[in-house]
């Protein structure tokens, strides 16, 4: 019992010992903790500068694209703008074609006995020149009297079509657009270019001229 203290006594001492070595330690540990740090932190880089430079780069990449959008709207617009002229002028000549058409067929129906009338006009000449000739025989003043009927009748049913003779009187202005002069002739009794004979009627459809009147007109 009493050589065992010793050892017990060995032991506490190196317990105290190795207390007393870990207080500093944890007093330091502490101390170190809240003192600050000497040594300075590394500045850490700035990304402000990177932000603007992305931001530039998408605002000239909007612009060119509001600029590529800009151009392609001035083409098409241009485009729809050639489209709808081209359209009028279709249109515009779609109507003239009408119009021409249709004019076309209201003169040829307005003037298609052009042909028929010009074929019956040495007829009605013919029938005339035989009543100018003048016979006191009753059997030929009697057929004199029935192809002036005939004649009346004859022009009357060209009248319904608008066939119309052009008989210019003595002392009427030459018209060159209803009169043709054969010959002129010295007429002191009237005006110049005024008709002193008819020599052959003319006609018109339609106010349109057939044949013109054949006429000797003064000097």
């Amino acid at each position: 019992m009493t050589e065992k203290r010793p050892d017990t006594l060995s032991e506490k001492q190196a317990e105290t010992e190795q207390v007393t070595d870990k207080k500093p330690t944890e007093g330091t540990d502490e101390l170190a903790a809240k003192q600050p740090s000497e040594q300075p932190e590394a500045e850490q880089p700035s990304e402000q500068p990177e932000a603007e430079q992305e931001l530039i780069n998408k605002e000239t990449e909007l612009q060119k694209a509001i600029k590529t959008l800009e151009t392609a709207l001035t083409k098409e617009q241009e485009a729809h703008q050639k489209m709808k002229d081209l359209l009028l002028r279709v249109q515009a000549d779609a109507q003239n074609t009408k119009r021409r058409a249709e004019q076309d067929v209201a003169k040829t129906h307005k003037f298609a006995l052009s042909k028929f009338a010009e074929a019956l006009l040495p007829v009605i000449d013919s029938m005339e020149s035989s009543l100018v000739e003048e016979s006191a025989d009753e059997t030929v003043q009697a057929m004199k009297k029935g192809m002036e009927l005939t004649l009346k009748l004859f022009l009357d049913t060209l009248k319904k079509f608008n066939i119309e003779q052009v008989a210019p009187e003595n002392g009427e202005p030459f018209n060159p657009d209803y009169h043709q002069a054969i010959s002129q002739t010295e007429a002191p009794e009237t005006e110049p270019g005024s008709i002193i004979n008819v020599f052959q009627k003319g006609y018109v459809l339609n106010n349109r001229l057939i044949r013109p009147a054949m006429v000797i007109v003064s000097k």
